[in-house]
């Protein structure tokens, strides 16, 4: 293509030449053979950061491309650098800049005059952390939270999944079939009343939902408190530095930020069969339902379907889970199936080694009658349903796929939508960063998310060095039978380990309270896993049974420690409590495993 001449040429080519400069953080105009544009880019390579590279000399107009930034910048010569639109220069300068730390200021975004110093995308536990932390270390900030209406059209205020539609309304719902069994224990311990004993839905469901609201109206005001400025609209990434926001009634804003935090969470993932949107709902509706769901089917066998169909059974509805392959994925399998078994004891129902086809409406109301129907995952069986009400609880996926990751240079897993990041929690675009349940191979709980968050907003912005630690992360599994861990699953422990470099201890108990009602016998059961490499060292901590989250939690503190099976031993437990069963427990093989004989310390 020979240089251009007219002014309609020179005016496209400029544009060209501008778009590139917009559209990329770093863009260096270079030639192949020059050896200070090698300095530049191994520089940059060596900063890990990404740049776009142009090689004149490698293209057909490259003449006319150096003749146009000459125009542009006064500077004939290259490398020619531009960071976040800003005309750097040469090598020297760049070399320079690198030298007195500018550079790295001018990389994060500082030498524009920006909105905002951070703009937060999510306002769930993680992304809340994060922007008061920042606002309170003096740095102005903007969180955008807008929750997308579930198909049914379930919809929250801001807080996020946790608060809202995940694990507070599940705890207390979770509680409410406690106390059912608790009254049940009640009239063993000598407590009297002959009035019919039932459940009212709407009065549970209406003191959830108002404790929610009340969570909802102190978030804004701790947001207002520390001067971060709350935005209720869906953020979408038109440029690496400039998002644009839609409210409720479509109405557009753009703002700019030097630095981003994703922290958009998860939300439900449907079947993809026919029905299932039409007629079924998710965890994300189940908590504000207006009427009690009946008969319920929950089809997965993740902690979700396990936990909500244990307590809609603990509420005294018919229940049934159907299960595709194993229970709680990811978790000890030996715990998971003792927790099956323990809801299985206690009427619900499973259907195991099923995927559902179809799900059709019988009768519309408040609950219908839905049909459901199913094939065995290992014969050519087929096999029909009705029930009132069917949950899906299958997974989640990230909320990446419609920020705009793309416009902003942002790498994301093109298979689950997850997000990978450095231990820093930066994406592969240095200005952009991101926390909680979107991030890949990291935990997705909301300490975890609130964790990162603050740490995040220190290390940015208070000049802290500390990371965010996802080693030992504790957890629990609130099915009726509650099941606390930390550290590795058996499965995992061996295939890092070996089998023969691993000790398992463990038993089954009767905690005191089960005793008098006599119910669960032996029902309850705690293991450790220790590296017989490392002095027993404690890999792995699990625990089923009664307050499972408070048990787990100083264990969980103890393996941060570095805590061995010895000092488990010299430990004195307080009696009587569940978890002194841990400074008793037995090696693998012995009676107790095999339900033998009886373990009750208390």
């Amino acid at each position: 293509m020979p240089p251009v001449e007219n002014d309609s040429g020179k005016k496209e080519l400029k544009s060209q030449i501008q778009a590139l400069i917009d559209s990329n953080q770093v863009i260096v105009f270079s030639k192949s053979y020059c050896p200070f544009c090698v300095k530049v880019k191994d520089l940059f390579k060596e900063l890990q950061v990404e740049c776009n590279v142009v090689e004149l000399d490698l293209m057909d107009n490259g003449t006319s491309y150096q003749e146009m930034l000459l125009e542009m910048t006064g500077q004939k010569t290259v490398p020619n650098v531009f960071i976040n639109k800003k005309h750097i220069g040469g090598c020297d300068k760049t070399l320079q800049a690198h030298k007195d730390g500018s550079l790295q200021q001018l990389l994060n975004g500082d030498n524009y005059d920006y909105d905002y110093d951070l703009i937060v995308i999510g306002g769930g536990s993680g992304g809340l952390a994060c922007s008061k932390e920042a606002a309170a270390l003096g740095k102005k900030v903007m969180v955008l939270d807008y929750v997308v209406p579930t198909p049914k059209g379930t919809t929250w205020g801001l807080g996020g999944t946790c608060v809202n539609v995940g694990c507070i309304p599940k705890k207390l719902m979770h509680q409410t079939a406690l106390l059912s069994t608790a009254m049940q224990d009640a009239r063993k311990f000598g407590w009297e009343f002959d009035e019919t004993v039932k459940h009212n839905w709407d009065t549970m469901k209406t003191a959830v939902n108002n404790y929610i609201g009340s969570l909802n109206w102190g978030y804004r005001v701790s947001l207002r408190d520390k001067n971060v400025n709350y935005v209720n609209a869906y953020a979408e990434f038109v440029e690496p530095h400039k998002i644009k926001a839609t409210n409720k009634r479509g109405k557009e804003t753009f703002y700019t930020g030097a630095k981003f935090v994703l922290a958009t969470g998860e939300r439900p993932r449907y079947l993809g069969i026919p029905g299932d949107k039409e007629y079924c709902i998710t965890s994300d509706d189940l908590f504000s339902l207006p009427y009690c769901p009946g008969k319920t089917l929950v089809i997965g066998a993740s902690y979700v379907a396990l936990e909500c169909g244990g307590f809609l059974a603990g509420l005294g509805l018919d229940v049934t889970v159907m299960v595709r392959s194993i229970l709680l994925r990811g978790f000890d399998q030996d715990m998971a199936n003792r927790a099956g078994e323990h809801m299985e004891g206690h009427g619900v129902k499973f259907l195991r080694k099923y995927v559902p086809t179809k799900i059709e409406e019988l009768e519309a109301g408040t609950p219908g009658r839905l049909k459901v129907t199913a094939k065995s995952t290992e014969t050519d069986e087929i096999i029909e349903g009705e029930y009132n009400t069917v949950l899906i609880a299958v997974g989640r996926d990230a909320c990446t796929d419609k920020l705009g990751l793309d416009k902003a240079g942002v790498k994301v897993n093109p298979k689950n939508g997850k997000i990978p990041v450095n231990d820093e929690e930066q994406t592969n675009v240095p200005h952009i960063h991101a926390i909680g349940d979107i991030l890949e191979d990291k935990w997705e709980l909301t300490p975890v998310a609130i964790q990162a968050g603050k740490l995040l907003a220190r290390r940015l912005y208070g000049g802290s060095t500390v990371k965010c630690d996802y080693i030992n992360v504790p957890t629990t599994v609130f099915t009726p039978l509650e099941y606390g861990s930390c550290g590795l699953p058996e499965e995992k422990a061996i295939e890092l380990y070996g089998e023969e470099n691993l000790e398992v201890y463990h038993s089954l108990f009767w905690p005191l309270e089960f005793t008098v009602p006599g119910r669960d016998n032996n029902k309850c059961y705690a293991k450790i896993i220790c590296n017989k490499l490392d002095n027993d060292r404690v890999i792995g901590f699990h625990y089923l049974g009664p307050n499972a989250g408070e048990v787990t939690q100083g264990f969980g503190a103890a393996m941060k420690c570095g805590v061995t099976k010895e000092q488990l031993d010299t430990t004195i437990g307080i009696h009587p409590t569940w978890d002194m069963i841990i400074h008793y427990v037995n090696r693998a093989g012995s009676s107790c495993l095999m339900g033998l004989h009886r373990i009750s310390i208390f």
